[in-house]
């Protein structure tokens, strides 16, 4: 479990094909070390850490995450949003997030306001329900809360701190991003669809 409140980044030193899935190593902003089997989310994807070589971050990627998120198609050098799994005890400082990619969003535009900045993306369609106005989403694992969703788009005011310490700051027209729907949203959607659809328990 994370929280989206992205303090450390990392630039992807070597990307391997392997028979079935990948592997990536990351050179981490962090000076701590990682622990072999931590949970670590990169780019909002929720990863399992390799012993480290070299004080480098090593990890595997599946078939199905390379078909479900960006990460199968960042290569070396590419900065990465880096985020350690949440600690019990720990202040939540965004919102849940499991690190599990729902789909793929683009950026659509962006608008600078002095140090300021709105963004606004494109995503699935199937999941426009779970959008909605000042809810949260995490968009490349970064916590944000959703400005004036439309049937294609969404928006999100992106403040200094945010665009320098992500890859938010380095982004470009059509990139794209990793998106996960708020957790409660979903599970409220999973519950309530039964109903709306006439076939309710008894």
């Amino acid at each position: 479990m994370f929280t989206g409140i992205i303090l450390t980044s990392g630039v992807i030193e070597s990307y391997e094909r392997l028979e079935a899935g990948a592997r990536l190593r990351i050179r981490s902003s962090d000076d701590a070390p990682f622990a072999r089997g931590e949970s670590l989310a990169v780019n909002g994807v929720c990863l399992t850490v390799l012993p480290q070589q070299n004080g480098s971050v090593v990890t595997d990627l599946s078939d199905e995450t390379l078909s479900r998120t960006t990460l199968g198609s960042l290569g070396a050098g590419a900065r990465v949003n880096l985020e350690r799994a949440l600690a019990v005890g720990d202040r939540l400082g965004g919102h849940f997030v499991q690190g599990h990619v729902d789909g793929v969003g683009a950026l659509v535009s962006i608008e600078h306001e002095g140090e300021f900045a709105l963004y606004r993306w494109s995503y699935p369609p199937q999941y426009a329900e779970l959008l909605v106005n000042k809810g949260s989403i995490a968009v490349d694992g970064i916590s944000l809360t959703v400005v004036d969703p439309d049937a294609s788009s969404f928006g999100a005011a992106l403040i200094p701190e945010t665009l320098r310490r992500t890859n938010l700051g380095d982004a470009r027209l059509g990139d794209a991003v990793n998106l996960e729907f708020d957790m409660i949203a979903k599970v409220v959607r999973t519950l309530v669809a039964p109903y709306l659809a006439g076939n309710a328990p008894a």
